[in-house]
């Protein structure tokens, strides 16, 4: 292949970044576009910059060095990258780059003043977009500034924030390779940044234009604070003008330098009204060439022309849900309802779809639900408002203030709509669902191992298509379980008779969350015992300080598979220590942290995740303790009832008032500790589907189909089938072919993945892509006091612990869990927690009803809490009131 050092801007299109970057493919592509206007110029390509590479040796073994560094090892990462960067800008040029770069300048006129900007090839990405991360020089004049700032552009490829921005976004400094633009520089009387969609709100309908005196610089650099406009539907909607003070200007000889602005014109927008919405029309046209929208820099130059110097996508936006029409859309995140907001794997959110009670949308990896139509109907809106309320009062609060802006109008003639208005949520339920036979529970239970057990029969016979086949039958015995109307009504029960607990008893004795100590030690709650019984565990371990110790150095190592097991059994009390382990994860083992995702390991497969915490109870608990600490809740829920219901007999109409209180809390004891249940049978049957896909997954990489068998994850259930149905056909006619297509799709699975773990999900979204997370409203704590929602009443002080991996989890007694989120795998760490915060939540959410449970003051829905809250502070928890305080 002949090595190509210079190409023309007008000759490249976006198919070419492995040959001239991510900004010079951009630029090659805007260059294309009809109305716009790109500067002349040319791009050195990334032949260059191997070359020179590959004729300096040292400089290999450098990259081999900054590949071995800890990337949060700033001060090495520092020092070499320095090293790095001295060594690429002394390299000699060859000289046929010269001669290449020479000719290219000579095309733009006899020293005619140039930008010089980089161009890497992790850059301007739709996954990452690595804007500030390298260099550009502004208004290089004569071939050898030019030639001497393409070796300083090749040189910030190492900056020190470019290699820990590739290192946390999973780029290897090696796979990566510079080419640099260089253009005719544009001397502007204005220039700035349009965004074509909000980049705070999300909005993808508002475009943002952000303006200022001279070259962009000023803004870039933060010496000024820019106009703001915000254009929407070809119109001005709001503006702010700033004053400038400052400008960036070019230096006759080359260079630039800032300049005052003059009084009069500090205060004057930089573009006229019509100037702005033009430039919002031509940022459109940029967005539909590149079908996303685009963050994009403009200069207006001399004559009243826009000139476009750059787009990048955006690529901090929560993508939007594909919709089968036009119309204004509500989603409501699945996530934060399920606590479990990380990216799901394409396998992960299509099994979750194909076994959902309701239609849900992906986005950016997460799950939503489309409430637009219970919003637009007067008979539904206000129970769906309600019952979301109650749950995550910040999804109301977004919803409301959705709303609030006319975006979906009540129809007057919409009739009510069937189906559950979330995932997880009530049909409607009623105040007769609380007379539900507390009978039903275990009626409910033994159906669902009834059906689980016919599932584990019968998927061990299933192969191939037949398998897929099989597991369509399985997805609709699965909705039929959990939608069950019994089953419903059960949940809703307690659900209910807490709801009125909390309602009237603050009513008719100003007692907040009463019913968070009326529920203390429920029977029949399957998160609540598996907590408890890894106490159990702990007991069996703690007399045997050789097992103790075996542990600690498996977790120092991070052992997570099953291989410890087996060492246990030849140290003294190792044989009781792992048919424990064994026998908790025969009833526990298909559970795990973001367990609503198939694709994530289970403590079946990896068991080594629960030695810490079985550490944890074998240090800060005594023998015993599991059935203590239920007898003491059991106790504390039967006194505070006795004491509530002779307060309330003291009332007027005192008998009415106890009666209907001691049925409620009869009501809340027998049904709340279900609430637990069917996700447990949801989980159940999930690791079973995951062993009978893996299995498949293996047969394929045995058949030379996939590289790796976990790489199904990263194909939809559907995907997967048809891989499967397509190589019970016999062999392929084109092997090499297919197994191409299928790599390339599994490299951009893999790197949208990586992209979504980055993005942290809105509880509610619409269709125009804004992204709300709700605010709290209220002027009742403390100042500086981080606000949430009271889901477990009591008042704790003490040392917080964040946590954002369970198998880092290292709780001592009087311990506060911080964390981001908690499923029902979270529930042993809350047995030795003194109190519990998280980000997530709602009041009946699992972390919420294992918290009472267990009598821990918590408050969920804190936001930011791993990031305000420092591990090793002391905080101090208000579960009643609703608030956290940061102690000195």
């Amino acid at each position: 292949m002949i090595e190509q050092y210079v190409v023309d801007l007008r000759e490249i299109d976006g198919t070419r970044i492995a040959h001239v970057g991510g900004k010079g493919a951009h630029l090659g592509g805007l260059s294309g576009i009809d109305g716009v206007s790109v500067p002349d110029g040319f791009c050195v390509t990334t032949d260059a910059f191997r070359s020179i590479v590959a004729d300096a040796p040292s400089l290999a073994g450098l990259l081999d060095r900054l590949a071995g560094l800890d990337a949060e090892d700033l001060d090495a990462v520092r020092m070499l990258s320095a090293q790095i960067r001295r060594t690429v800008e002394h390299i000699e040029l060859p000289e046929q780059l010269v001669e290449a770069v020479t000719g290219g300048l000579a095309q733009l006129g006899a020293d005619v003043p140039c930008a010089v900007r980089s161009s890497a090839t992790a850059e301007d990405l739709p996954t990452a977009s690595f804007a500030g991360q390298q260099d550009t020089y502004l208004n290089v004049v004569g071939p050898a500034e030019v030639l001497r700032h393409i070796s300083r552009c090749w040189a910030s490829l190492f900056t020190d924030r470019a290699v820990v921005y590739r290192r946390r976004n999973g780029i290897d400094d090696r796979a990566v390779h510079m080419a640099v633009v260089v253009q005719r520089m544009v001397f502007p009387k204005a220039s700035g940044i349009l965004f074509t969609a909000d980049p705070v709100s999300g909005n993808r309908k508002a475009a943002t234009v952000e303006a200022g005196f001279g070259l962009g610089e000023a803004l870039v650099s933060g010496l000024v604070n820019p106009d703001v406009f915000t254009v929407r539907d070809g119109e001005i909607v709001s503006r702010t003008i700033a004053a400038k003070q400052r400008a960036v200007q070019p230096l006759p000889g080359g260079g630039t330098e800032v300049v005052p602005v003059g009084v009069h014109q500090q205060e004057l927008p930089a573009l006229t009204d019509a100037q702005v919405v033009e430039l919002a029309r031509l940022g459109r046209r940029i967005e539909a060439h590149f079908g996303r929208p685009q963050d994009i820099e403009w200069c207006l130059d001399a004559g009243g022309r826009f000139r476009i110097v750059q787009s990048r996508p955006i690529t901090t936006l929560f993508p939007v849900p594909a919709a089968g029409d036009r119309g204004n859309h509500v989603y409501v995140s699945v996530g934060h309802g399920q606590m479990m907001t990380d990216a799901m794997r394409p396998l992960g959110y299509s099994m979750w779809q194909a076994t959902a009670m309701v239609p849900m949308h992906e986005a950016g990896g997460r799950l939503f639900v489309d409430v637009t139509p219970r919003l637009a109907a007067p008979a539904t809106r206000a129970g769906l408002l309600d019952v979301l309320g109650k749950g995550d009062p910040l999804v109301r609060d977004a919803l409301e203030t959705v709303l609030d802006r006319g975006f979906v109008p009540l129809l007057p003639d919409a009739g009510a709509v069937d189906g559950p208005a979330v995932a997880g949520g009530r049909r409607g339920a009623t105040p007769s669902a609380v007379d539900t036979d507390p009978g039903v529970v275990g009626e409910l239970i033994e159906r669902s191992r009834t059906s689980i057990a016919a599932l584990e029969r019968d998927i061990r016979t299933k192969r191939g298509p037949e398998l897929f086949d099989y597991l369509e039958e399985a997805f609709e015995e699965h909705k039929r379980v959990v939608g069950d109307p019994l089953n419903i009504q059960a949940i809703m029960a307690g659900m209910e008779a807490t709801w009125w607990l909390n309602d009237k008893l603050q009513e008719w004795l100003g007692e907040k969350n009463a019913a968070d100590t009326l529920t203390l030690s429920a029977p029949d709650n399957i998160t609540s015992e598996m907590g408890l019984a890894l106490l159990d565990v702990a007991d069996v371990i703690r007399p045997y300080p050789d097992v103790v110790a075996f542990l600690q150095d498996v977790h120092d190592r991070r052992v997570e598979d099953g291989s410890f097991l087996d060492g246990l059994g030849r140290l003294p009390g190792g044989p009781a220590a792992r048919k424990a382990v064994e026998d908790y994860l025969t009833r526990y083992g298909m559970r795990c942290v973001g367990e609503i995702d198939i694709t994530r390991p289970r403590w079946h497969e990896r068991p080594g995740a629960l030695i810490p915490v079985i550490l944890d109870n074998v240090r800060n608990f005594e023998a015993g303790a599991a059935a203590r600490r239920f007898e003491e809740g059991r106790g504390k829920a039967h006194a505070k009832a006795q004491e509530v219901l002779s307060r309330l007999r003291e009332l007027p109409d005192g008998d009415r008032k106890a009666d209907e209180t001691r049925r409620m809390i009869d009501t809340v004891r027998a049904f709340i500790g279900y609430r637990e249940y069917p996700k447990y049978g949801i989980v159940s049957r999930y690791f079973l589907y995951k062993q009978a896909l893996l299995e498949e997954a293996a047969h394929l990489v045995g058949a030379g189909v996939l590289p790796e068998r976990d790489d199904v994850f990263y194909l939809t259930f559907q995907e997967f089938r048809d891989l499967v149905r397509r190589q019970a056909h016999g062999p392929d006619r084109d092997p090499s072919t297919r197994a191409g297509r299928l790599g390339e799709l599994l490299r951009q699975r893999k790197e949208e993945f990586r992209s979504h773990e980055a993005l942290t999900p809105p509880r509610v979204l619409t269709s125009e892509g804004e992204a709300l997370t709700g605010s709290y409203r209220r002027e009742d704590v403390p100042p500086g006091a981080l606000i949430g929602l009271p889901v477990s009443a009591g008042t704790v002080e003490g040392r917080a612990r964040v946590v954002l991996d369970i198998a880092d989890a290292d709780l001592e007694a009087g311990d506060i869990l911080v964390t981001p989120f908690t499923d029902p795998s979270w529930s042993p760490l809350f047995v030795g927690a003194a109190g519990l915060v998280t980000e997530v939540g709602g009041l009946m959410t699992h972390g919420a009803v294992i918290a009472r449970e267990y009598g821990l003051p918590a408050v969920v829905g804190v936001d930011r809490a791993t990031r305000l809250i420092q591990d090793g502070q002391r905080i101090r928890v208000h579960g009643t009131g609703g608030y956290v305080e940061i102690l000195p």
